[in-house]
């Protein structure tokens, strides 16, 4: 008896960009719905509330109303959730205030997730120890967890150059899977020595979202180097990380958050003093992570630098930045549809 052939009838993971990509072009959220409209994709996260010209409930239900005819999921964001990091200004009230104004614009829209952070990278070379900034921000969580659960709309957390991936998970944990989930963001890991694949496997199963984009890492004298690219440019093997993020978690809308025009971070691992705030890491995750280091190399395309020691761009390259973030960001979304399939099919 001859078998029928097997056909596989697994839906494309859901293509999407964060709105910080393309930052330098300060488009509203309607403008972001006909760009997404014009790109044929499935999703976009507005990571912060400032993409709204106005959180008038009249504007958020018209926003609402655009993305369901154009049948586009819409993840909400919000920034620092931790008044213990650097990052955080107190001019934005409490976190639990910052927390509920942002779970209360994402139900507006009709989203289901909320993205915010712990911290920054500063709070890993800080004075308060990243214990102290997670039992915090797990406090402020909870603070929300009735209003979350009564507006259907869970929070997830992003890795942001805060915490490693372990981290992270024992942050979701001890707030709640319930109501607590991963922003996983697979740029993130490499400025904390952690092989993106690594964090995949850690966070894959609580993501509720995600941020992607490439990374250049390689070997240099003092430990290894990393710098964000466009998807494609970097060391990174997305078809692997594909197949496994559609097995860990497939619902997850694929978000590219493609962020060039930063120099390369030196990570002096060979330096002891380096390793202050290393001391957890499993050394299985930092083989993994310098076998990635030793197989990459350097960037070697063209880039405008976004941002040196923190002054931002000189203005004759501001058009510039315009059109590498949006440049960047289309080839990135050709790569992911035309090499990895992800995406709609049109």
């Amino acid at each position: 008896m001859s078998r029928l052939p097997i056909y596989d009838e697994r839906m494309p993971l859901k293509l999407g960009y964060d709105t910080y990509t393309v930052r330098a072009l300060h488009w509203n959220a309607f403008q972001h719905l006909d760009y997404v409209a014009l790109m044929k994709l499935d999703a976009v996260q507005f990571s912060e509330l400032g993409n709204f010209e106005t959180l008038e409930p009249e504007y958020l239900d018209r926003v609402k109303q655009r993305a369901a005819e154009l049948q586009v999921q819409l993840d909400g964001g919000i920034g620092c959730v931790c008044e213990l990091s650097k990052s955080w200004r107190n001019s934005q009230g409490t976190p639990e205030a910052v927390l509920t104004q942002g779970l209360h614009v994402a139900n507006m829209i009709g989203a289901k997730v909320m993205r915010c952070y712990m911290g920054s990278q500063l709070d890993r070379y800080g004075d308060v120890p990243l214990e102290k900034l997670i039992e915090a921000t797990v406090r402020n969580l909870r603070a929300v967890k009735s209003r979350a659960q009564d507006l259907d709309v869970k929070i997830a957390i992003e890795n942001h150059k805060d915490l490693q991936s372990w981290q992270v998970k024992t942050l979701i944990e001890e707030a709640g899977r319930d109501f607590v989930g991963s922003n996983l963001d697979l740029g993130n890991p490499c400025n904390v020595m952690e092989n993106p694949m690594t964090a995949l496997e850690t966070l894959g199963p609580y993501a509720l979202t995600a941020h992607v984009r490439d990374t250049a890492v390689y070997e240099v004298p003092r430990g290894a180097a990393v710098q964000w690219t466009a998807l494609g440019d970097g060391s990174v093997d997305f078809k692997a990380i594909v197949k496994r993020f559609e097995e860990l978690c497939p619902n997850t809308a694929f978000h590219l958050e493609i962020i060039t025009g930063r120099p390369a971070e030196i990570l002096p691992y060979f330096e002891p003093g380096f390793w202050k705030t290393y001391q957890g890491m499993p050394a299985r995750d930092f083989a993994s992570f310098v076998a990635l280091a030793k197989s990459g190399q350097p960037f070697s395309g063209r880039m405008v630098i976004e941002d040196y020691e923190g002054k931002g761009p000189a203005e004759p390259f501001a058009s510039a930045l315009v059109f590498q973030q949006r440049n960047d960001l289309e080839r990135s979304l050709a790569y992911a549809k035309d090499s990895l399939g992800v995406g709609r099919k049109h």
